[in-house]
């Protein structure tokens, strides 16, 4: 193993968010080239090198990589720069808002649940909330929300971001209101609101909320540094998003779409991410804080059958459910063909042809981050940034970082 040491030389506006403007990203430095610190395996070196080429092109502004193979951390890097000016470096102990990698997290606490015999994802979502069944949801079962299923992807207008960080009442604004189409029918990503829905079952079955039983059972007990609901204490170690360039652009869209009432309800822009007010409220859906290590760390529970470092989590089995069945449709919000299994994507090539087939879990966050728990090889690979890429699932970036590790791996 070899260690890296620094080296010299949508798209729509929440009306509540009032961010300092958006800083244009900085032009690579010939002066300052970026630093790079951590440990490789000498079986990743491509890795880092790619890594090192991104940063070294401006393509990449602070970034951390990991890799868990076989129970072991084979890969920790991290690297560039933690703000626009390219003043602080990013750092061991750097995070970042994750967006949505934060699903992986709610889906975890959740499959934690039904491990423990105390939520079945063939009951519906009233059996553990009961005013979820308002409007014609009695038929929505938990098994729908884990896959994106269940119809109620957003929340009906009128709704601005500030409202979904009161996350009771907008989760019981989602109880209220009708599906947007048949339970079960087909996959439409439950974009902002999939930590609300998920977290309520979590709250009324422990009594916890979301952020405080990913701290106290998953976070706490592997001793990684996420955050679902981060203390201002921590607001020193931050590396703000920066937002990608351009926009989704949605005016094409039919006003009554899913699509478009997905993507307004609410509209929110990524520098909403650097308040107070976001971090705190530790939205399950996209408001997660962590970086890459911690990523991996945690589902790496998944690659490795249930258990790290002799710490339970899932049984076998709750993982085989993961992958026993999925959907297989063009997805009626982002428009791509998706699979997904229960609580995580699982590998498709249509979509994502750098993640070979198989028992392959994974998702992505906005901008680019991705993690991947490909349980075949006992493979955890997390990738988290502050520049954000314009696409959904995944970037160039991404993509070529995960080609490297499989690359790797023969």
């Amino acid at each position: 193993m070899t260690s890296s040491s620094p080296t010299a030389a949508p798209a729509d506006v929440a009306p509540d968010a009032s961010p300092a403007s958006v800083p244009a990203p900085a032009a690579a430095s010939a002066a300052a080239p970026a630093p790079i610190a951590g440990v490789v395996d000498d079986r990743f070196e491509g890795l880092r090198d790619e890594f090192e080429r991104r940063l070294a092109t401006g393509e990449e502004l602070g970034a951390s990589l990991a890799v868990v193979l076989d129970g072991e951390l084979v890969v920790d890097l991290w690297g560039g720069w933690a703000d626009p000016d390219r003043s602080v470096p990013w750092a061991s102990d750097t995070i970042t808002n994750v967006w949505s990698i934060s699903k992986t997290v709610s889906a975890l606490a959740v499959l934690m649940l039904v491990d423990r015999g105390l939520v079945d994802p063939d009951e519906p979502v009233a059996t553990y909330w009961p005013e979820f069944a308002a409007a014609g949801k009695e038929g929505v079962l938990v098994r729908h929300v884990l896959m994106h299923t269940s119809g109620v992807p957003a929340w009906e207008q009128p709704i601005v971001g500030a409202d979904i960080l009161d996350v009771e009442t907008s989760a019981a604004r989602l109880a209220a209101q009708a599906p947007w189409w048949p339970a079960g029918a087909a996959s439409g990503y439950h974009l902002l609101n999939y930590g609300h829905l998920l977290g309520e079952l979590v709250r009324r079955v422990t009594g916890s909320s979301l952020g405080d039983f990913v701290a106290s059972e998953i976070a706490g007990p592997l001793g990684a540094d996420f955050h679902l609901g981060l203390p201002a204490s921590e607001d020193h170690r931050v590396s703000n998003v920066v937002p990608p360039p351009g926009t989704i652009d949605i005016t094409q869209l039919p006003p009554d779409s899913i699509p478009f009432r997905t993507l307004t309800g609410p509209p929110l822009e990524a520098a909403f991410t650097w308040t107070r007010e976001w971090r705190a409220a530790g939205l399950g859906g996209a408001g997660g804080h962590g970086n890459a290590r911690s990523v991996a760390r945690i589902q790496s529970v998944v690659a490795q059958g249930g258990e790290v470092d002799g710490i339970r989590l899932l049984s076998a089995e709750t993982i085989d459910r993961i992958f026993a069945e999925h959907t297989d449709n063009v997805d009626l919000v982002l428009g791509l063909p998706l699979r997904f299994g229960l609580g995580y994507a699982v590998s498709n090539p249509a979509s994502t042809p750098t993640i070979p087939e198989g028992r392959v879990a994974f998702w992505g966050g906005w901008g680019g981050s991705l993690v991947i728990a490909d349980t075949e090889r006992r493979l955890t690979f997390a990738y988290v940034m502050n520049r954000m890429s314009p696409g959904i699932i995944g970037s160039p970036r991404s993509d070529a970082y995960t080609a490297a590790v499989y690359r790797a791996l023969g």
